[in-house]
């Protein structure tokens, strides 16, 4: 891109056009460009030549005038947003990412399930972007070897715990691999021949065999060199948890006010588990409510139409009444992800002509049959309407107001984190958890994240643990302790809580944007209401929210201040 500075917003689009181009992952998930058949370049060469783009776009809008006020906020979400792009190469954490959420182990893996793959020249592409995964891989290995020759390596629970996630995607534990069975989808696309049948089946061989000579290399090479030390202490915990929030927070007091909202809804959960099964503690009601058949839905077939069922509903109820809704945001598809990731749900956003809509993923173990409702109804919410879907597509579909960096490039986990729970309690306000199960279920949800506060900055910096806590007290964290802890005084489930431990450790800082976050738009919610009184138009007051698209906490604040 020219260092001429061309406007802000002229500025802001040039950099998604050239970013999506060095980053071809990052294109396919915006709907960008035209590099389906690419895949990033994960090498030294290819972290530095986006890392050049970065500079040289901050430097253009550090020069930029805004003609307006419009303007003059898109500047100030490019330049701290970018600012920490740049924070974050130049610290060394880039080219050492490693975990096993979202590093590019799992982007090259996941690319995937954002391809469209309805007729031969879309198979045609899948093939070629399959055929690229041996050098993609061999440039990723390239990156991690280098970041740990200068003593920049992801602690070894992160590499153990990715290796095996290469295993299940190489096919190396007792089933077909990722690709093997994502080409056999092609089998039944007309136009699909013999030819392109091969191309297909070599790729996806050649693409499992990369991901189990990765798992080789995570295993043989890389967890040698590991530390055996999960906390990545104060230095690299703050400068991460600025870039989840987009606020330098005051950890001492983060930590502080987790305790008192983790007690204050572990209270009101115990209240609701009386009324579940008296005399039962949390654990208790959470059994029975399982053993409901009232919650059940059965097989991964009848989770997802669940959850499309209940999606829809949200859609069509909360449209002209609480939120407006234009027709292209009313597609939201509901989907079970492959098997191989972590435990969860997810929203992946829909392109800028919205022919790809925005899609909720669900991983679940893959040999599991039933599925409680009550314990998921309030994250369907979370991630489709009022929650991510709402608020991604919204700013997707502002293409009069925001540039593309602010409708497709910009992500702020504080804010859009804190969106979708702070969407979760609307749905509350709003009569939609009424039922005790399902509103349990909705506070567990809330306690979760309010853990999440506590042992991220807990044990990322070893604080010790309060007394009157009733938990290890004047102890300090460590993974073992933030384990007990989440298996013993919250009632999700294990298996989901084991991975999330693994999460916490290997992404420092993300976890507790989802509780800083609510806090936020709920106190300047708040603050709207004492300002305009009778006046106050909550209905108005989100569509406004949502159409300024995404930012970091502190400037959201400043924005927010001001409706």
């Amino acid at each position: 891109m020219s260092s001429t500075p061309a406007g802000v917003h002229g500025i802001s689009d040039a950099y998604v056009a050239a970013y999506a181009a060095l980053d071809p992952l990052t294109a396919t998930a915006i709907g960008v460009g035209d590099v389906d058949d690419q895949l990033t370049d994960y090498s030294p060469e290819g972290h530095a030549a986006r890392h050049e783009l970065v500079v040289r776009a901050l430097a253009d809008m550090e020069a930029a005038t805004p003609a307006d006020e419009a303007e003059g906020n898109a500047k100030a979400v490019f330049l701290e947003r970018v600012g920490l792009d740049k924070d974050l190469y130049e610290a060394g954490q880039v080219e050492q990412a490693l975990n096993v959420i979202a590093s590019p182990v799992q982007g090259l893996r996941d690319v995937f399930d954002q391809m469209p793959t309805d007729t031969a020249e879309q198979w045609a592409v899948v093939a070629r972007r399959l055929a690229a995964m041996p050098d993609a891989v061999a440039n990723l290995r390239t990156s991690l070897a280098g970041a740990a020759d200068r003593g920049g390596v992801a602690a070894v629970r992160q590499v153990s715990r990715v290796a095996e996630q290469c295993d299940t995607w190489a096919g190396l534990r007792g089933e077909k691999s990722f690709f093997t069975s994502l080409v056999a989808k092609a089998e039944q696309v007309p136009g699909v021949d013999a030819a392109l049948r091969t191309d297909l089946q070599t790729g996806a061989r050649a693409a499992a065999e990369a991901y189990a000579d990765l798992a080789g290399f995570l295993r043989g090479e890389l967890a040698p060199r590991a530390p055996r030390e999960d906390a990545v202490g104060e230095d690299v915990y703050r400068l991460w948890s600025q870039y989840f929030t987009g606020s330098r927070l005051d950890l001492a007091e983060a930590y502080e006010w987790g305790w008192e909202e983790f007690t204050r809804i572990e209270t009101e959960m115990k209240q609701i588990a009386e009324r579940i099964k008296p005399g039962a503690t949390l654990a208790e009601a959470a059994a029975a409510l399982d053993a409901d058949p009232r919650y059940l839905v059965q097989g991964q077939d009848g989770l997802q139409a669940w959850m499309q069922q209940l999606s829809d509903k949200a859609l069509v109820d909360l449209r002209g009444v609480h939120f407006e809704l234009p027709d292209e945001l009313m597609g939201l598809e509901c989907r079970i992800a492959p098997p191989g990731g972590g435990v969860g749900a997810y929203y992946t956003g829909p392109t800028p002509d919205f022919s790809r809509p925005g899609r909720m993923w669900w991983s679940v173990p893959a040999d599991r049959e039933e599925f409680s409702t009550w314990r998921e109804l309030t994250t369907v919410y979370h991630e489709g309407v009022p929650g991510h879907h709402l608020q991604v597509a919204t700013a997707v579909y502002q293409a009069e107001k925001l540039n593309d960096f602010q409708r497709l490039l910009c992500w702020v986990s504080g804010h859009g984190e804190g969106w979708a729970l702070y969407s979760e309690r609307l749905m509350r306000e709003l009569g939609y958890l009424d039922d005790d199960g399902n509103l349990l279920g909705m506070l567990d949800a809330h306690l979760f994240r309010a853990a999440r506060v506590i042992i991220d900055i807990g044990m990322h910096l070893k604080l010790e643990i309060p007394r009157g806590t009733g938990f290890h007290e004047g102890e300090r964290w460590t993974p073992e302790l933030g384990l007990e802890f989440m298996l013993t005084r919250t009632i999700t489930e294990a298996a989901h809580v084991r991975d999330e431990i693994d999460r916490y450790l290997g992404w420092p800082g993300q976890a507790p944007s989802y509780k800083i976050g609510e806090r936020l738009w709920l106190a300047a919610r708040d603050d709207a209401k004492r300002r305009h009184g009778d006046a106050f138009d909550l209905k108005e007051f989100h569509k406004q929210a949502l159409e300024m698209g995404a930012m970091g906490l502190d400037t959201l604040r400043e924005r927010l201040a001001r409706l």
